[in-house]
């Protein structure tokens, strides 16, 4: 089939839009009719050269649609289905699987190498006929992708499918972070620095786990106004602004829970999230930094006598099988909002504009719309 796609051929560069070719499911492989695709900060980690990857890519991990076609031997899907992508494949059989861990799945190991999981070749290929890249072996920057089964979750037909394309990274990543590998508890307090598609997201999961206070700390107003809107009790433009107020309302005892969720993470930040935290707490480092950043700035003295701890996480911390049916049934019991996540839409062709607007802090989740 061929069709347009949004393909990237080398660090800072801008993407590019162009004819590809894709290729039919082989066994255990699905090909999906897309509706939408979420805008992701990882996707532009590929073209500041932060996240490795063979070039050329075709970008976006953030999708849903409806299943159009099905390879021999594929048992969980059927044409008509309606699926989110999952940027961690879950294969259900590996050891992490098997222990519950799905998110740390080790077909994950082939996230950026461009080869499908069924048979390690490529499945969209450019006019010259070299294999490109899929983002996270889906690749949805592009009206539909054949990925292979264990890369995608069924959702029942009465979620809106444009929105429910977030569920596949930013809302299930973010929502996890808080609630998830944060163990939020009623009570608590939390916080969350950085308030994008993620962040807004740990917002509402602290919010739906009974946080008693959550504070969202990000420079643009618009974004905090966002989050007050989506369940933050106060917001800071800045750590300093937030920190003695935190102090004041804990009575002393600052955060349960400490969220990271910029879109470049830094060493520098690690400590900031540690001097909000209290005894006890912990600070989840979700957002992303350059693969080849080694130096982390923290307080050695109070990480051991405050018996504080710092926890990476990825997709939240949970499985993609058991967190997105959760977080549909959160969707509707009216505790996740999902349609006000969505700040602009664009056509594939504007995706370069699309990405300087949320460079330029003007979006919280920006979002591919494909049209019939």
């Amino acid at each position: 089939m061929k069709m347009k796609a949004a393909v990237l051929y080398g660090v800072n560069e801008e993407w590019k839009i162009e004819e590809v070719e894709l290729g039919d499911p082989v066994a255990g492989e699905v090909q999906v009719k897309l509706t939408s695709s979420g805008l992701c900060h990882s996707d532009h980690h590929l073209r500041t050269g932060q996240s490795p990857v063979p070039f050329p890519v075709v970008g976006g991990h953030e999708g849903a649609g409806v299943v159009t076609k099905v390879g021999e031997g594929v048992t969980r899907f059927a044409e008509g289905d309606h699926v989110v992508t999952a940027f961690i494949p879950a294969c259900g059989v590996c050891e992490p699987c098997s222990k519950g861990a799905q998110n740390l799945c080790d077909e994950g190991a082939g996230l950026l190498t461009g080869l499908s999981i069924a048979d390690k070749t490529h499945r969209v290929t450019n006019a010259e006929g070299t294999g490109l890249t899929q983002m996270c072996l889906l690749g949805t920057f592009a009206p539909y992708i054949t990925v292979n089964q264990a890369s995608l979750v069924k959702i029942e037909g009465d979620i809106p499918l444009r929105e429910a394309a977030l569920l596949g990274c930013g809302v299930a990543t973010g929502w996890g972070s808080a609630v998830e590998i944060g163990d939020t508890e009623p009570g608590d307090t939390v916080v969350v620095i950085g308030i994008g598609g993620v962040g807004i997201n740990s917002v509402q999961g602290a919010k739906a786990a009974g946080a008693r206070y959550v504070v969202a700390i990000d420079p643009v107003k618009f974004k905090l106004d966002m989050a007050e809107k989506l369940g933050a009790t106060h917001t800071f433009d800045s750590v300093e602004a937030a920190a003695p107020v935190i102090n004041e309302i804990t009575w002393g005892r600052m955060a349960n829970v400490v969220v990271l969720t910029h879109g470049e993470m830094k060493g520098e930040y690690i400590a900031e999230g540690l001097s909000l935290t209290g005894k006890g707490g912990k600070v989840i480092v979700t957002g992303m930094g350059d693969y080849a950043a080694m130096d982390v700035k923290m307080n050695l003295f109070e990480l051991t006598l405050l018996q504080k701890r710092v926890q990476g996480a990825i997709f939240g911390g949970a499985g993609p099988r058991t967190q997105i049916p959760k977080l549909t049934d959160a969707y509707r019991a009216g505790k996740l909002n999902l349609a006000d996540l969505v700040t602009q839409t664009y056509k594939l062709e504007d995706i370069n504009k699309a990405y300087d607007d949320m460079m330029e802090g003007n979006n919280i989740r920006g979002m591919i719309v494909y049209d019939d």
